[in-house]
């Protein structure tokens, strides 16, 4: 490898795109009240989806990816998890009757306010099965690499 190439490999290790990702799981009663009477929701066939109207029982997966600046612990894995945990062990965040899309509105509201000014991404999924994923960006300036 001559000199040109390690600078281009060092250049683009600096400006790179730096983020950790935590898992976790938390039991959680839910429901969807709309389903119930909706006609686009409880279209009596096989499309039907009328029992999300009442309470039922699923195990909410999270995984939080969040910016880190360097490679050193910035954010130490362990502590970032059991923090997100006793959030919602803690009573601080409740799954309550919200979507997958509003309890990561709920649990971003809590990293960026510990963790200001970096790009958090929050993946919420019912049972491991479906679920939704919300990129909460900066409005830091992304830096150009020029190769």
């Amino acid at each position: 490898m001559n000199q040109q190439q390690r600078d281009t490999i060092e250049r683009i290790k600096q400006h790179a795109d730096r983020k950790i990702w935590i898992t976790f799981r938390k039991e959680g009663i839910h429901k969807y009240p709309a389903a119930a009477t909706d006609p686009a929701l409880a279209t009596g066939d096989e499309y039907d989806v009328s029992f999300l109207g009442v309470p039922h029982r699923h195990i909410f997966h999270f995984r939080v990816w969040i910016d880190v600046f360097h490679n050193d612990r910035d954010i130490e894995f362990i502590q970032f998890k059991r923090w997100l945990e006793n959030l919602y062990a803690g009573g601080t965040l409740e799954l309550n009757f919200k979507s997958c899309e509003m309890i990561a509105d709920d649990l971003y509201i809590q990293i960026a306010g510990r963790y200001p000014d970096r790009a958090v991404w929050i993946e919420v999924a019912e049972d491991g099965e479906n679920g939704a994923l919300i990129k909460y960006e900066t409005s830091r300036p992304s830096q150009n690499i020029v190769i």
